[in-house]
């Protein structure tokens, strides 16, 4: 079992331009194999963790804001440091109570342990996937198997 930081916690970009806080524990935390990430992160996946949206707030900064066509089709609102272009977080348009933190610029991250995949059919050929994880080719019609995952796995009833 992860053990949770006591929260708010913070993060931000590399050269500190811009910061967030986030108040209360995540949904979940998990890797996310589409080609778009692929190529942002310059890996074979880009580990995601969703919040709620009333419990994040950027407290210093304005971002860079575009929107991006996901490989879903469905349209991405990403937001990016304005001087250092690190990545921060995003806004799924179809998911206006959600914010979708890339937990690798948490200024802690060593508790946000990713529990699942998805668009695992984009998966590079000698990236592993654990079998015993929820996993999804695409994108889930319902998170909530990875975020009954992560409730698990850091014991949030």
């Amino acid at each position: 079992m992860s053990k949770l930081p006591q929260f708010p916690v913070e993060g931000g970009c590399i050269c500190g331009a811009v910061r967030y806080r986030v108040s209360a524990p995540p949904m979940g935390v998990y890797n996310c194999h589409c080609k778009d990430c692929q190529r942002q992160s310059g890996a074979d996946y880009s580990a995601s963790m969703l919040v709620r949206r009333q419990d994040f707030a950027v407290v210093a900064g304005n971002p860079l804001v575009f929107d991006k066509r996901a490989d879903s089709g469905r349209i991405v609102r990403q937001y990016a440091c304005p001087v250092c272009h690190t990545r921060l977080y995003n806004e799924p348009l179809a998911s206006p109570d959600v914010v979708v933190i890339k937990p690798g610029t948490l200024d802690d991250r060593s508790w946000a342990v990713p529990v699942g995949a998805i668009w695992t059919d984009s998966k590079l050929p000698w990236s592993e996937i654990d079998p015993a994880e929820p996993s999804f080719p695409g994108q889930p019609g319902s998170r909530e198997p990875l975020f009954a995952a992560w409730r698990e796995r850091v014991g949030i009833a």
